[in-house]
């Protein structure tokens, strides 16, 4: 008979594993993340278009893609392939090296003020407040035709004095920033003609030059964009700016793409791949530009145009602004309809192709790009949500007209808006702040929190308040715990004392370090829910600071070890210990957000040596309490609190005579040593007065005893006649009446006379000790 062994049962989960969810803005809900091979990622990110400094709106989009790329790769485990594309030719980058070049060259060619230059600027501002001012003012302010420039200027102060900006902004949201430029402009050219008389120096005339760029630039260029044909000046700021993008993205700690496409690159590939589109019906061509026929496409059955804002299709502003400022609207069969490839004019780079020379249009870049790595699908496409419409619905457009598909995105996510001090921040309108600019103010790791701090897809407020509250307030927590955590670790012998130490507070701490990894995934699985994420990190490191100050010498290392790792492992996955070579925590970070090499490994070796010194010396002091105990002891008290208070090195000192070490912020240890200082001396100068007083007292009681207790009770010691008759020792026996003095008065008197003849011994062996 053999023996087998019992029926194993299959185990019944207590609770389900959550699945990732994805706010999709193809369904505007939270949809089931499902990839299409296995754990393999199939993502594409919008890059930037490179023609000037990378600056806050980047970094909301690029940190927060690179936080949800950092969450699905190191915490989910996927094998994200992750692609980004730079548009190094586009209309906004032809313009602005185009007038960048013939404004310097202007520039280098002008040798002194004169009024030929002078009325060269003049002209160029009144077409642009013609042009540009006149668009967000009220038909009723606007000047009359021909009217001199005090009208224009009147005009100007009219709309500054009387607080009618915000309503011109509503007309035209770039009035402020027009305006800006004309008053500019104007105040040079007035200080100009006033220095015209005295003056034809060069320096003035660039002064007068460098004032009324905004004006003159556009002037040049539209005078002179036929003579710039030389694609260098084009490539070279495309080249400087994406260079300078990603030393930028490198500062923030942001992850490099795994596949970074260039459109220049792939121009060859777009002609095919608009070819295609025409071949299948969806796009037309017209004097040498290819348009993309959206009523065709939209009229296909297996088609849908515009389907992530279907309601913006007729926004002609929106459509506008997506086919660029150098474009032009003739020759399309439809208002929605959009450029493929751009017929070239004077002043532009081009390529060949069937069509003639031309160039892209803006939004088939992607499509190609993204088309040619990943081809007719992928799993996300991703970018900032002022790209949802037009560009990315035309993407979709195009790239499904193309590969006549009927899905070429699964999950479109989109990055909320940034607002600085509750105003939309945008490049366009110069209402902008630098990455550099901000990197000079606060960290990368705090614009990081920051970032985390809010959802991935709603709106941020970006605010000096939000920064200097509560961003600091989430850093200094985590940065003191882990520094605490350290301090406990460094000491830790790693020996038993004969006891477990995993009593009721071990078993809870456990378990809410337990319930926080499930809490924490369930926020993460809730589309990125970084705040809730944030927050459960937070409350298990106030719940382990309970643990820690409450259990005293049974404190157990191993489970404030265990709270500490995975907290800190947890924020280095967010991207917040980015080059750092931490095994706990999340190191230090120095400011402009660079890092620097690794303090705590490099120093605590020698800071462990030094502290265990002191630790020595202050037993052997304190044992021996020879002389050289005060001595040492402010040797050792002189070490804590100056020599190494300004290393950032602070000294706890413990029950059983060990110190911890902790790494602290030099400023924040020097901060606390003072305001130590001053409590310590303000009581200092209590106790100081107070034993002065004591000395007074002392003093008067002295002085008081120099009487012999035989002259106490005579004159001049006591009013002539208080008494008439005195004994041997000096004590009354009758009054100044010659009346015998009562029992009781002699017996009052007598206490008296005892009293003083003490005081009189003392006095005179205070002065004996004197001799």
């Amino acid at each position: 008979m053999s023996i087998k062994q019992p029926l194993w049962r299959v185990p019944v989960p207590d609770t389900k594993d959550p699945t990732l969810k994805i706010y999709n803005s193809l369904t505007k809900s939270k949809t089931e993340f499902i990839p299409r091979n296995g754990r393999i990622v199939k993502w594409y990110n919008c890059g930037p278009t490179v023609y000037d400094a990378s600056h806050m709106g980047h970094a909301r989009n690029y940190v927060t893609q690179d936080i949800l790329r950092r969450i699905m790769s190191d915490y989910f485990g996927y094998d994200v392939q992750f692609v980004m594309n730079i548009t190094d030719i586009d209309d906004k980058i032809i313009l602005g090296a185009r007038q960048k070049h013939l404004f310097e060259k202007f520039r280098d060619q002008t040798s002194s003020l004169s009024q030929e230059l002078i009325d060269r600027i003049h002209t160029a501002w009144k077409v642009h407040v013609l042009k540009n001012v006149s668009k967000g003012l009220p038909e009723q302010v606007k000047p009359q035709s021909g009217e001199e420039d005090s009208g224009w200027l009147r005009v100007i102060e009219f709309v500054q004095d009387n607080g009618l900006k915000a309503e011109c902004v509503k007309r035209d949201e770039k009035f402020d920033m027009h305006l800006t430029t004309a008053r500019r402009t104007f105040s040079a050219l007035s200080t100009a003609r006033e220095k015209l008389s005295s003056t034809h120096n060069q320096d003035d005339a660039l002064q007068l030059l460098d004032e009324s760029r905004g004006v003159l630039a556009a002037s040049l260029d539209e005078e002179l964009k036929h003579a710039v044909s030389d694609p260098s000046i084009f490539r070279a700021v495309s080249t400087y700016w994406e260079d300078q993008f990603f030393k930028d993205m490198d500062r923030l700690h942001v992850r490099r793409p795994d596949i970074l496409t260039r459109v220049t690159e792939y121009v060859p590939e777009i002609v095919g791949f608009v070819q295609r589109i025409i071949e299948n019906g969806y796009g037309y061509e017209h004097n040498g530009s290819v348009y993309f026929d959206t009523l065709a496409f939209d009229s296909s059955s297996s088609h849908f145009y515009a389907k992530l804002e279907p309601w913006s299709k007729g926004n002609r502003e929106l459509l506008a602004e997506g086919e660029g400022a150098l474009s032009s609207a003739s020759g399309k069969r439809s208002a929605s309809d959009f450029a493929l490839w751009k017929a070239s004019k004077i002043g532009e780079p081009s390529w060949p192709s069937p069509w003639g020379p031309g160039r892209p249009g803006w939004h088939i870049e992607c499509s190609v790009m993204a088309s040619a790595v990943f081809g007719d699908n992928m799993d996300i496409h991703s970018g900032g949500i002022d790209l949802a419409f037009p560009h990315h619905d035309n993407e979709i457009a195009q790239s499904e007209a193309h590969h006549e598909c009927d899905s070429w995105v699964n999950y479109f996510i989109h990055t909320g808006h940034l607002h600085i001090e509750g105003l939309k921040m945008s490049k366009s309108l110069k209402n902008f702040i630098t990455i550099d600019e901000i990197l000079q103010k606060c960290t990368a790791r705090q614009l990081r929190l920051a970032f985390l701090s809010q959802l991935w897809n709603a709106k941020v407020d970006f605010s000096e308040s939000l920064m200097t509250g509560e961003v600091k307030i989430i850093e200094t927590s985590f940065s003191n715990f882990f520094s605490t955590v350290k301090a406990i670790l460094a000491v830790c012998d790693g020996q038993s004392d004969g006891h477990h130490h995993y009593e009721v507070p071990e078993q809870e701490l456990m378990k809410e370090l337990s319930q926080s990894k499930m809490a924490f995934r369930d926020a993460l699985c809730d589309s990125f829910n970084t705040p809730d994420a944030l927050r459960i990190l937070r409350e298990l490191v106030s719940r382990t600071n309970v643990y820690i100050n409450s259990r005293g010498k049974a404190l157990n290392v191993s489970v404030v070890e265990q709270s500490a790792r995975w907290v800190g492992q947890m924020l280095r996955m967010f991207g917040l210990g980015e080059g750092e070579r931490e095994e706990l925590g999340w190191g230090t970070e120095q400011e402009g957000g660079g890092g620097g090499v690794n303090r705590d490994e490099i120093l605590l070796p020698y800071l462990r040596v030094l502290s265990s010194f002191r630790d020595g010396v202050r037993r052997l002091a304190i044992a021996k309490g020879d002389d050289a105990l005060p001595e040492i002891l402010k040797l050792c008290d002189r070490l804590r609190d100056d020599d190494l208070v300004t290393l950032g090195v602070a000294l706890d000192d413990q029950e059983d005579g060990k110190a911890l070490v902790k790494l602290v912020p030099p400023a924040e240890l020097i901060k606390a040593r003072d305001e130590k200082r001053q409590k310590l001396e303000a009581q200092a100068a209590r106790k100081a007065a107070a034993v002065q007083e004591q000395e007074q007292k002392r003093l008067a009681k002295l002085e008081k005893g120099r009487i012999p207790p035989e002259e106490f009770f005579k004159p001049p010691n006591v009013p002539e006649g208080t008494y008439g008759q005195w004994n041997e020792q000096g004590l009354p026996i009758a009054d100044g009446a010659g009346e015998k003095l009562s029992k009781n008065q002699e017996k009052k008197l007598l206490k008296l006379w005892n009293d003083q003849k003490r005081l009189h011994e003392e006095f005179l062996a205070s002065q004996r000790q004197q001799q």
